[in-house]
């Protein structure tokens, strides 16, 4: 079982044997990727065009363009449900973990300082691996406890750059 917000309206979905369902109504539909992020669906014998424009797995939100007009999607399985249920839904979400590499590189930049306030998404600092730039984003929000590293500095894989509070 899933529950879907589609720009604010909750909708139940069920999958089985018999197909999907929404809402306990059954739910018959033709979907094909057209090319990646692609989607050409038709639905009670009409025709859309389905375009991925944004994904966030860690939050299991997307964001959907459907015949030019956008949907925000917020899904949620039964271990999300039962979280809620539980009253332990964001219980994860407040918490930013350190910020440990990726992959072995190069620091190339360090656009934060110890004490600064980031929120999710913010740049934290650039590291080259492969010749290329990966941009280090901030998970959630929370505030610099200590610097790990410094420009020009060689990392190992996992090993801890940025240290939150």
């Amino acid at each position: 079982m899933l529950k879907a917000t589609i720009n604010a309206q909750t909708f139940d979905i069920q999958s089985d044997k018999a197909g999907i369902s929404v809402n306990n109504q059954p739910f018959n539909w033709d979907m094909v990727e057209i090319k990646d992020g692609n989607f050409h669906i038709i639905y009670n014998n009409r025709s859309y065009n389905a375009e991925v424009l944004e994904v966030d797995y860690q939050t299991k939100s997307f964001l959907i363009k459907i015949n030019n007009t956008k949907y925000s999607i917020e899904l949620k399985d039964r271990f999300d449900i039962l979280l809620d249920q539980l009253g332990m839904s964001n219980a994860n979400a407040a918490k930013v973990n350190d910020i440990k590499a990726p992959m072995p590189g190069l620091i190339v930049d360090i656009k934060v300082q110890v004490g600064d306030t980031v929120k999710k998404g913010d740049t934290i600092l650039i590291l080259e691996a492969m010749k290329m730039e990966n941009v280090l984003k901030a998970s959630g929000e929370g505030k610099i406890k200590a610097i790990r590293v410094s420009a020009k500095q060689n990392v190992e894989k996992n090993q801890v750059m940025i240290e939150f509070e």
